[in-house]
């Protein structure tokens, strides 16, 4: 009898347990999008009421009994320049002659408020690079202090991905080398083989959230060449100079340069969102496991925004991105609060990530928690547009030792089809995690045509597959909050982003497969309208198998393809369209 009624009594606490945990369902995911991806949050554009009407709403909803709001009630307050302009106060003369603010010349958003009165020297590409492979130093023998340093943008061999030089053509690097030698300012200029339209840059907001210390300018060619023609070169011909002798051609040009530089940065507030839930293991609790999401996205879009669609002004609602990502983390937040896990759990929805994974970058700069303490982040960024291939792409698989092989246990009954990128740099709040020793996780359910546009709408997104994709991250959650050793960081790939690798001169115009579930080729996931690809008739879900003959496989080789090219070249494309092969002519 005593045997019956202790079974009872486990089989009545087993009951009381689960009946604890609350169930997740595809209404709470679809209520969570819903709100976060409506007009009324005219597309969550951070610093705006906006966006702190979404944050209130995530903070009112990871409201658990157990839990335990960090920061300021739940807020961690950040500053993020919302918006650049040219301020009134812009003035260069030249030659005698008052320049034209966005004609003649324009700041680089990176560009220090500041100004200088001073002469002109001419340092070639700008490099200081004493290496055991590489020598080169534009600075050698030049009296640079105190004065403007032109710079010719790019580097000697534009067309090789890998080129050593390519390290040290970054602009921002090139006046930090100019500061430290002295000078007071920098003027850019390119010659045609870095730009053959000698086009004005933008002031770029990803460019113009932190300044450097010098006043920095593009100048156009013209005034450029004036400049140089006392030394019988201009700037095209001093791009051919360096390109053909591989050596410094500095001098000072013997002319002045007067200007000031204004560049408006508005400030507005944004906020993390930040709560913690405490571990069950009286040691392990001291450790920490992060589940994070970005909950901000583009506003109205527009010229700057990342807007794939720059040209309209209209709501992006972003319900993939990222609303579906934080309707992930706030259900998870709600199932790991009913049940045990002995490292704890802390919860953060991340501001200002589409303006360069701001909120993580200063949450790391500021953690709330021990950066020590944290164990593991999970990173949740575009889930919920799980296709019929039932692909799921998991980026940082190789950030922690045996990772992958609990990944492949967990996996078997929820059938996903994985594709594992080790790397745990990668575009989204994760990176900031990786690039601290953290191992990190991003889940992702992959690019569509709607991404970045106004038509990232909530009907669109898959919530049974989400609901899938949730379920498959509270068990690999679980299961390193209760490993009774924690995951070792280990690192795969580099931990930001590096020059060596150049962007590509020419594009397709499309969005690639970067899941690489399609084994026949590279799938096309969008087209863009206007852009070489669409001109020459491709559409959303060919798969691309040949460039000019040479076979395409993944997105890398597709990359590798491309880079062989150059911008007027015709090159054929053949593609699966279906089961009919399509030879597509296409005019760079």
């Amino acid at each position: 009898m005593r045997f019956y009624a202790t079974i009872i009594i486990c089989i009545a606490l087993l009951l009381s347990v689960c009946s604890q945990r609350p169930e997740l369902t595809i209404d709470e995911l679809q209520a969570h999008v819903r709100f976060l991806a409506s007009d009324s949050l005219k597309g969550r554009k951070p610093g705006t009421p906006e966006d702190l009407l979404a944050a209130h709403y995530i903070r009112e909803n990871i409201a658990v009994k157990n839990g335990q709001f960090l920061g300021d009630d739940g807020f961690q307050t950040l500053e993020i320049i919302s918006s650049l302009q040219l301020g009134p106060n812009n003035s260069a003369v030249l030659h005698g002659q008052e320049l034209i603010i966005e004609t003649d010349y324009v700041p680089y958003a990176f560009s220090a408020n500041s100004g200088a009165d001073a002469d002109i020297v001419c340092v070639g590409y700008g490099f200081a690079i004493h290496e055991d492979s590489l020598a080169w130093d534009d600075y050698e023998g030049m009296q640079v202090a105190g004065k403007w340093a032109m710079i010719l943008c790019g580097d000697p061999e534009p067309d090789d991905l890998d080129s050593p030089f390519a390290a040290h053509s970054d602009l921002r690097d090139k006046v930090f080398v100019a500061k430290d030698h002295g000078a007071a300012g920098v003027i850019f200029v390119a010659g045609k083989g870095f730009d053959a339209e000698d086009a004005l840059p933008e002031l770029s907001m990803n460019d113009g959230h932190s300044a450097v210390a010098l006043p920095v300018i593009h100048l156009k060619r013209k005034w450029a060449d004036q400049t140089l023609a006392g030394h019988g070169v201009s700037v095209d011909s001093l791009e051919v100079i360096l390109g053909a002798q591989r050596r410094p051609h500095s001098c000072a040009t013997g002319h002045r340069l007067t200007a000031v530089i204004d560049v408006e940065r508005l400030k507005k507030p944004t906020q993390n969102v930040v709560a913690l839930l405490p571990g069950s293991d009286p040691v392990l609790k001291d450790e920490v496991i992060v589940i994070g999401a970005h909950y901000d996205h583009l506003g109205l879009g527009g010229p700057g925004s990342s807007s794939r669609t720059p040209d309209t002004l209209a709501i992006h609602n972003g319900a993939d991105d990222n609303a579906s990502g934080v309707a992930t983390i706030l259900e998870l937040f709600e199932q790991l609060a009913a049940a045990e896990h002995k490292r704890s759990i802390l919860f953060i929805a991340f501001a200002a990530e589409e303006m360069g994974t701001l909120g993580a970058e200063f949450f790391i700069g500021n953690p709330l928690v021990p950066l020590e303490a944290m164990k593991f982040m999970f990173n949740f960024d575009m889930v919920g547009r799980l296709d019929s291939t039932n692909a799921l792409t998991l980026y940082g698989t190789g950030t922690a030792v045996g990772l992958e092989d609990l990944l492949q246990e967990l996996v078997a009954p929820y059938q996903f089809e994985l594709a594992m990128s080790p790397e745990g740099l990668g575009p989204s709040d994760h990176a900031r995690f990786y690039a601290a020793n953290i191992p990190a996780l991003m889940f992702f359910t992959g690019l569509h045509h709607d991404y970045h546009t106004p038509a990232d709408d909530a009907e669109k997104l898959n919530f049974v597959g989400q609901k899938r994709v949730t379920e498959f991250a509270y068990d690999v959650i679980l299961a390193a909050a209760n490993r009774e050793e924690a995951f070792v960081f280990q690192e795969a790939g580099p931990k930001t982003k590096s020059a060596s690798r150049r962007k590509l001169k020419v594009t397709l115009g499309i969005m690639p497969d970067v899941a690489a579930i399609e084994k026949r080729g590279m799938r096309v996931d969008a087209v863009t309208p206007g852009r070489p690809a669409a001109n020459a008739g491709m559409r959303a879900g060919d798969i691309i198998i040949f460039i000019e003959g040479k076979p395409v496989q993944d997105v890398y080789e597709y990359m590798h393809r491309l880079s062989e090219f150059k911008v007027g070249q015709r090159i054929s494309v053949e593609v699966l369209r279906g089961d009919e092969k399509v030879i597509l002519i296409v005019e760079l």
